[in-house]
């Protein structure tokens, strides 16, 4: 079991994100309302862990399990990432209605940050729009549930303000990957007269749409789709991104995801995966792994992605690893 979502900007108490305003988070309100704003999506039968207090924090979840034997495994999935970022203060949200296995997860993910040297400053569990106290010292109103609306509260506003998107569930999110068919059938028909693209091609048509905030026309996609495939090409396509230019990258290549069929689709996937990760969105980087991996199991780039988010590596790590992948001559070889 992993953490399939893990995004190392966001924090409870901080996230800084160029362009985007911090938020602060001071209630069980404050956390219940930030919780989707830094996974992206609202969670379901889900054990959250967010780290709190330091610019570079983490959000990490994983599936609430049905067995409280395997509540174990969902203990180290959640202390791995903690351990590889550093993390040493965390806020611990469970979603589920009042299960023994909840109670379970909440009590022993507790006990073994704590035990890890991490400080838990809360523990909540949140169930239909009710937040509920799970450590002791709280008002007795609070083990019984408050109720709050996330769409009043102001770090919704500020989300929206902020152009941050979040989706009602992981399913939703990864529904924004799927097929648009009648772009699929235009790019099914260029690809009949499309060849691929000379070195060093790719690397600046793709530069050339980053920079600029555009889309691949319907030739240019089925020459990219021809291309990408091979693994030095393909390096052309992510291998000198940076977080800056993440967003712009995730936009590309999520709409060329949506116009390719499936035939053509896992590399386009991979990139898309990557520049996820390097942007912070972890669930959107899992979903697109899982959209490769669907076409091309053994997809050597989504390998690479799958590795950094089951490692839990943080983003701000590639100005380290790019030029380390760079001198091994290829990258997702």
């Amino acid at each position: 079991m992993e953490p399939d979502d893990h995004a190392t900007t966001s924090s409870a108490h901080d996230r800084p994100r160029r362009g985007v305003t911090t938020l602060r988070a001071r209630t069980p309100d404050d956390i219940a309302a930030f919780v989707p704003l830094a996974l992206g999506f609202v969670p379901e039968r889900s054990v959250v862990v967010i780290g709190v207090g330091s610019p570079g924090g983490m959000s990490a979840r994983v599936d609430l399990p049905h067995d409280p034997d395997d509540v174990d495994d969902v203990v180290e999935a959640l202390l791995r990432p903690a351990r590889r970022n550093g993390v040493r203060d965390v806020v611990v949200v469970i979603y589920d209605d009042d299960t023994t296995v909840a109670d379970e997860a909440a009590w022993a993910l507790h006990e073994e940050l704590t035990a890890a040297g991490i400080l838990v400053h809360e523990v909540l569990r949140v169930h239909d729009d009710h937040w509920y106290a799970v450590l002791p010292g709280a008002p007795l109103a609070a083990y019984r549930g408050v109720a709050f609306t996330r769409s009043e509260h102001p770090f919704t506003a500020q989300g929206v303000f902020d152009g941050r998107v979040t989706h009602t569930s992981r399913e939703a999110l990864r529904a924004t990957l799927d097929p648009d068919v009648a772009g699929v059938r235009a790019t099914e028909a260029a690809l009949e007269g499309a060849s691929a693209l000379a070195a060093g091609a790719l690397g600046r048509l793709v530069r050339d749409h980053v920079d600029h905030g555009t889309r691949f026309s319907c030739g240019e996609l089925a020459a990219v789709a021809l291309t990408v495939p091979s693994g030095a090409r393909r390096d052309e396509a992510w291998a000198w991104l940076s977080r800056d230019e993440a967003r712009r990258a995730v936009d590309l290549w999520t709409d060329a995801v949506r116009r390719l069929p499936a035939t053509h689709v896992a590399a386009p996937a991979a990139v898309l995966a990557f520049a996820a990760w390097l942007l912070g969105d972890g669930a959107l980087a899992w979903c697109a792994v899982d959209r490769c991996r669907d076409a091309e199991p053994e997809q050597s780039l989504g390998t690479l992605v799958a590795q950094l988010l089951e490692s839990a590596t943080s983003p701000d790590e590639w100005t380290l690893l790019r030029p380390r992948l760079a001198a091994s001559g290829d990258p997702a070889a």
